[in-house]
């Protein structure tokens, strides 16, 4: 069986190359055929790492996204009150709202959400988990929900990564990623 890594959504894409050399352009077809399984899911980066047990690793990831917050929201639930004192007490929410529940019904669901109607961005001080950009500090993001309480102030020590940028620029056009040099 074939192994995909990352895999955030599925589609079927034809990638088709045109070999170029002394002879005439000869068109290449890659083979996507055969049958894959997802190996690792990363829409919300940290979350599978952190609230899902290493024995059920493999599972989580091979369970498609619609069916993860039936199965996985409890467990979720209990990391985050285990973990976090900002969901100690019956009824405590994060800045979204979220009682621990709640909240782990949406971490639970490992799935990059994207708006098709306003900004992308995994939170720009309004507008939370619509998308993410490169420069988006995710990690920060995440750990702020978990940690920081209603209004982002609770546990300071537990709410940053203090990874305020990266080290490198990144590029103004694709792949946009830094270069590694």
């Amino acid at each position: 069986m074939k192994s995909l890594k990352y895999i955030f959504f599925t589609t079927i894409i034809t990638f088709s190359f045109i070999a170029c050399g002394d002879d005439e352009p000869q068109m290449e077809t890659l083979d996507f055929s055969g049958t894959y399984t997802t190996a690792d899911q990363m829409g919300r980066p940290a979350i599978n790492t952190v609230f899902i047990p290493g024995d059920q690793k493999d599972s989580y990831n091979q369970t498609i996204p619609s069916q993860q917050a039936a199965i996985y929201q409890s467990t979720i639930e209990a990391g985050l009150k285990a973990l976090s004192p900002a969901y100690a007490n019956d009824g405590d929410q994060n800045a979204l709202g979220l009682d621990a529940a709640t909240f782990a019904s949406v971490l639970a669901t490992d799935v990059l959400n994207v708006s098709l109607n306003g900004p992308t961005t995994f939170y720009d001080g309004t507008n939370v988990l619509t998308g993410r950009n490169l420069a988006d500090d995710v990690i920060t993001v995440e750990l702020l929900l978990i940690f920081g309480g209603e209004d982002f102030t609770e546990n300071p020590n537990l709410s940053d990564d203090h990874v305020d940028a990266n080290d490198k620029a990144f590029l103004n056009s694709f792949p946009y990623l830094a270069t590694a040099h």
